[in-house]
């Protein structure tokens, strides 16, 4: 039996997803309005519209159709598709098998630098992640009471073709604010098509970590790039003096080690281990725009 996938909410991973999934599936995808739906045309994804608000004729029939439904559509402040879905998951999707919702790391909060596993404490900031922790568990009970599996990949920092280091200082905007003890956690966006790729097809449930295997300093990425590029390194700046949006300044409130060992297990083999393993193939294969 064909797969057949919804993309709900087909934003840059997604699309990465179905560029790996091509001519192995019928796969179609939602954006919010029609103009940014016929983007989709091009990726090999039919599009639908759907703004959070309504489900359309259109996107009821592709539900009743699914098998694989991948949630990547942010919670603004519910999930947009539980928010406005009347009944259960399997009265509007009599066929579906399994959910793929796209979390974050965010949800385990500050745990000092500790390394944290799918069994350590969620403790995200209000106002940050918790809308995806409360996602999280609706989609879990929600699948859970229709007996579909429900797979929770918890993403690092996303980076890939457009959005990495070397774009950053192709435009002049790279920084490198060091902070001392400070740790991001990474991954490239071909692991997470690869990685949703393995959940889907052994359909399995629960909570999987999808970082690569180095959480580092954010200044040595920057670094490292440059050197690749054969560009001079922003000058560091210390974090108290730097000019930072709230936003911003609120991710250097967190740090926390990844860790990966469930989605191994599993049989998962990462292309991109670490960020330079990473920058080398983008850097000499020139796909990093």
């Amino acid at each position: 039996m064909t797969k057949r996938f919804l993309l709900l909410g087909a934003g840059y991973s997604a699309r990465a997803f179905a560029a790996r999934l091509k001519g192995r599936a019928d796969i179609e995808g939602t954006r919010r309005n029609a103009e940014k739906a016929s983007l989709l045309e091009a990726t090999g994804i039919t599009p639908l519209v759907f703004d959070g608000t309504a489900i359309s004729p259109e996107l009821a029939d592709a539900l009743r159709c699914i098998t694989h439904l991948v949630v990547s559509a942010a919670p603004s402040p519910k999930d947009p598709l539980l928010g406005v879905l009347r009944g259960s998951l399997k009265d509007a999707m009599p066929a579906l098998r399994w959910v793929g919702y796209l979390s974050t790391v965010g949800v385990y909060g500050n745990h000092d630098g500790a390394w944290v596993t799918e069994e350590s404490a969620c403790l995200p900031r209000p106002g940050r992640s918790d809308g995806r922790l409360a996602a999280e568990q609706a989609w879990t009970a929600a699948g859970h009471e229709a007996g579909v599996p429900v797979a929770l990949l918890r993403l690092s920092g996303i980076y890939g073709p457009g959005r990495n280091a070397f774009a950053n200082l192709a435009a002049g905007t790279a920084r490198r604010i060091v902070k001392p003890g400070q740790i991001f956690n990474r991954i490239h966006v071909a692991d997470i098509a690869g990685a949703l790729d393995l959940l889907a097809e052994q359909e399995l449930d629960g909570p999987f970590n999808v970082s690569d295997d180095e959480p580092s300093p954010p200044q040595d990425v920057v670094a490292y790039a440059a050197g690749l590029m054969g560009v001079e390194p922003p000058p560091e700046i210390a974090f108290d003096e730097a000019e930072m949006t709230p936003m911003a300044r609120s991710f250097y409130g967190e740090t926390k080690r990844i860790a990966n060992a469930k989605l191994k297990a599993a049989g998962y083999v990462f292309q991109y281990p670490n960020y330079r393993t990473a920058f080398e193939t983008m850097w000499r294969e020139g796909n990093w725009r």
